[in-house]
């Protein structure tokens, strides 16, 4: 089982960006930790992270036929992307939003997610650990089909 994870705009800045919310372990930290989750789960795993929305639609398509799951954080792009929701029922590849932060808990325009018009499963609030969560259940279910 192959699982892609899409991170999008300044989440290379954790652990700089806003510390009182997401904490002081950098984008390095992170990536170490999905690695470690994608051992755990026995799967094979990308990790992409891009300020760009083109380049988050790109990875989606190329994952076509490629990858059996999805871990995408949005970031920003979250509220304000139809083409990365597009490109995600265009591939139709089980997906799992992930959010470090409490979404609701935020600004008011944080609660309009487009991601999650698709996405099976939202996970928020849990920091670095939303991310093992949702590489488990993608592969869970992959082993359920």
């Amino acid at each position: 089982m192959r699982i892609i994870v899409i991170n999008g705009p300044n989440l290379n800045m954790i652990g700089i960006r806003e510390p009182e919310l997401y904490g002081r372990q950098t984008y390095e930290d992170l990536v170490a930790f999905i690695k470690a989750a994608f051992e755990e789960a026995g799967v094979e795993g990308d990790i992409y992270q891009s300020n760009h929305e083109g380049d988050i639609v790109d990875w989606i398509q190329q994952a076509y036929q490629k990858a059996d799951g999805i871990v995408l954080n949005a970031g920003a792009y979250t509220h304000t992307s139809i083409a990365i929701l597009d490109a995600l029922k265009a591939v139709d590849i089980p997906t799992v939003e992930v959010h470090l932060t409490d979404t609701e808990n935020r600004e008011t325009f944080r609660k309009t997610s487009y991601v999650s018009l698709f996405a099976e499963k939202m996970i928020k609030g849990k920091g670095f650990e939303g991310y093992r969560e949702a590489i488990r259940y993608l592969a869970q279910t992959g082993q359920d089909e």
